[in-house]
């Protein structure tokens, strides 16, 4: 659905990263963890495009003042890295956005009798959050954050509150273990008894090592991409990600905004 969303708050929660709330319609209350908005920055020609967000959280605003009315609300996480994201992060409580969603096909919550384990990293933890406070139902679950640096790994505190068990690490040593945050998670599937389900939003990098380890190990795993996309409805084709049985004999793309953004894991073509 499009919509106008009032901005709530729009507040830096990390260098260059930020945390958006806004109005949203009452059906907003049902999206799915995984699911994502493309959201225009300004009624301006420029920037003509507008930009997927995963959604962080849905929720019910009260205001302040006596007699106001409960209020649907969605978050997005945002890290600042060109024109249109630096134009959201100039906006201010009350200025309105033009948004589509939520879109997309999000996280299957698996088997409730299996632990869950998460994985992301900078902006890929923004649709994992809803996730997490869904799985945390019926399932334990550990959350493993990573990135270049302690300004990287975002909201750990939130996953806290939801009873997650929280693992980080930064690749300068700044924050939890130094190095790679998959080094953590092979720890954990170690020690693992009993069934597990993977679940993992961030860079490419990282998520093919995670899809690498869930294959070697036949542990289900399931990912969300961050594709470049212009309209979100499938019509430009713009965020195609190829498939497992891809080649250029025989190609084979999904397409993200439609099929996904979260996929299996096998689903996709990973670098070996």
């Amino acid at each position: 659905m499009q919509f106008t969303a009032m901005i709530l708050s729009n507040a830096e929660v990390s260098p260059g990263y930020w945390r958006m709330r806004m109005t949203a319609p009452p059906e907003f209350a049902s999206a799915a963890p995984g699911q994502f908005v493309m959201v225009r920055v300004n009624g301006a020609i420029d920037p003509l495009l507008r930009r997927p967000f995963g959604v962080f959280d849905v929720g019910t605003h009260t205001p302040a003042h006596s007699g106001a009315v409960a209020q649907p609300y969605l978050e997005m996480l945002y890290r600042v890295v060109g024109k249109g994201t630096a134009m959201l992060s100039e906006l201010h409580e009350t200025d309105l956005l033009d948004v589509l969603g939520p879109l997309g096909k999000g996280f299957d919550m698996g088997d409730p009798d299996e632990e869950k384990l998460i994985v992301g990293g900078g902006v890929g933890l923004a649709p994992l959050y809803l996730l997490a406070r869904e799985l945390v139902k019926k399932s334990p679950v550990r959350l493993f954050a990573g990135g270049r640096t302690r300004d990287d790994i975002l909201c750990i505190t939130e996953f806290e509150r939801l009873g997650v068990e929280c693992y980080t690490a930064t690749e300068d040593g700044s924050l939890g273990e130094c190095g790679l945050v998959t080094e953590a998670l092979l720890r954990r599937l170690d020690a693992l008894q009993g069934r597990a389900t993977i679940y993992a939003c961030g860079p490419h990098g990282m998520l093919n090592a995670v899809a690498g380890i869930a294959a070697d190990r036949g542990i289900p795993c399931q990912v969300s991409l961050e594709g470049y996309m212009a309209c979100g409805v499938g019509a430009c084709l713009g965020c195609v990600a190829p498939g497992h049985r891809h080649s250029a004999e025989t190609p084979d793309f999904r397409c993200v905004c439609t099929e996904g953004p979260v996929f299996e894991s096998g689903e996709l073509k990973w670098r070996d």
